[in-house]
C-alpha cells in the first residue's frame, strides 16, 4: 500500500507535460470549504487537508478566481499564526509556572507540565513558521490518506487536473467506507489490482486518473515490536507515473456535499521493495501508455491489465524516512 508519496502539487506541470486544462473552480470550492469550517471553528481533523505545495499554485494570482483563492489562503494563514501565537504563549505560562513549581518541590503533575509545554510551543512555533514561510520545500508536496492533491484524468474527452482527496469514496457507497469499525482510515486509497474486477469494478475500465510522483514511502516492520516509515526513490532519477482510479461520489439525501477521491492502483512489489519489509507497490506506467490510461474501454480489460503488466520498474531505493 501507498501509505504516503511526494507528487506534483503544481498544477502547472500537467499543463506543460500533458496540454491539460485546470480547473480553477475546484480548486476554489476546496479552498473555500476550508476557509468556512476553520471560521466556523471546526475541529482540525473535519477541515480538508491541503499540502501546502498547492498553495504555491496561487502566489502570483492572474485572474480573479486565483486572487480570491490567494485571498482564502492567505486569510487561512494568518489565523494559523494567531490561534498559534495565542497557544504558544498559553502553554510557556504553563511552563513557566511549572518551573516555580520546581523550584519549591518536585511533582510529576509539574514535571508532565513542562514535558508537554516545552513540546506544545516547539510546535506552535513551527506552525507559526510553516504557515509564513514563501519558499517552496520538496516536502511540501507530500500526502497521505485524506489529503488533496491535483490529479489528472479525462473528462468530456479533455484533459482536466482537479484537486481530489487521497482516499476515494467509491460512487454509489455510503460514506461510513471511509472508515473502519474501530475508527480507522479505511484501505480504500489504495485500490489493489487483484481486486479491480471486483471491489472496484464501477471505476476500474471506466474512470481513471494519474499522478506524477518523485517518491513513496512505506509502513515496514522495524524488527522490534514496531513500525518504521522508509522513502523509496527511483535509483535512475525518474518520475512515477502512477495510475489511479478516481470516482465522483455524491449523497442521494443531499446532506453531505460531492466528493472527488482517488485511490493508487497497487501490485506485488519488486524484489528490493519485498526485500526492505513492504509487500505491495504502487504501479508505475510507462509515459507512452498515459493515453490509453486516462481513456480507458470497458469492453477491454486485457488491455488495460497489459499496461499494468508493462510497468515501469526503476530499481527503487529506499532509506529510512526523516
Amino acid at each position: 500500500m501507498c501509505f504516503s508519496a511526494e507528487a506534483w502539487s503544481l498544477y502547472e506541470s500537467y499543463v506543460a507535460e500533458y496540454g491539460a486544462e485546470v480547473s480553477i473552480k475546484a480548486f476554489w470550492e476546496l479552498y473555500l470549504d476550508r476557509d468556512e469550517k476553520y471560521r466556523i471553528r471546526r475541529p482540525v481533523g473535519e477541515l480538508p487537508k491541503i499540502p501546502k505545495g498547492m498553495d504555491f499554485n496561487f502566489i502570483h494570482p492572474r485572474t480573479d478566481q486565483e486572487r480570491q483563492i490567494k485571498e482564502l489562503i492567505d486569510r487561512y494563514n494568518n489565523g494559523v499564526v494567531m490561534d498559534s501565537e495565542q497557544e504558544m504563549f498559553k502553554q510557556a505560562k504553563r511552563v513557566a509556572d511549572a518551573e516555580r513549581k520546581l523550584a519549591v518541590k518536585e511533582t510529576k503533575a509539574a514535571l508532565n507540565d513542562v514535558r508537554v509545554g516545552s513540546n506544545k510551543v516547539k510546535q506552535m512555533k513551527r506552525w507559526i513558521s510553516e504557515a509564513k514561510r514563501i519558499t517552496m520545500e520538496p516536502e511540501d508536496s507530500r500526502i497521505w490518506p485524506d489529503w488533496y492533491l491535483p490529479v489528472l484524468t479525462v473528462e468530456n474527452g479533455k484533459r482536466i487536473v482537479r484537486p481530489m482527496r487521497y482516499h476515494c469514496r467509491p460512487a454509489g457507497m455510503d460514506p461510513s467506507i471511509d472508515w473502519t469499525k474501530d475508527g480507522r482510515v479505511s484501505g480504500t486509497y489504495n485500490a489493489r489490482r487483484d481486486n479491480l474486477k471486483r471491489f472496484w469494478r464501477n471505476q476500474f475500465g471506466h474512470t481513471h486518473g494519474l499522478i506524477v510522483a518523485s517518491k513513496f514511502y512505506e509502513n515496514v516492520d522495524d524488527g522490534k515490536g514496531g513500525n518504521m516509515v522508509l522513502e523509496f526513490t527511483p535509483r535512475d532519477g525518474s518520475l512515477l507515473h502512477v495510475a489511479c482510479l478516481v470516482s465522483y461520489w455524491t449523497d442521494p439525501k443531499g446532506e453531505l456535499p460531492p466528493l472527488w477521491s482517488f485511490a493508487a492502483v497497487t501490485d506485488e512489489p519488486p524484489e528490493e521493495v519485498r526485500a526492505a519489509g513492504h509487500d505491495r507497490c504502487i504501479i508505475n506506467i510507462k509515459p507512452e501508455y498515459v493515453n490509453k490510461w486516462l481513456n480507458p474501454d470497458p469492453n477491454n480489460l486485457d488491455e488495460l491489465f497489459a499496461i499494468m503488466d508493462d510497468k515501469r520498474h526503476p530499481y527503487y531505493e529506499h532509506r529510512k524516512a526523516a
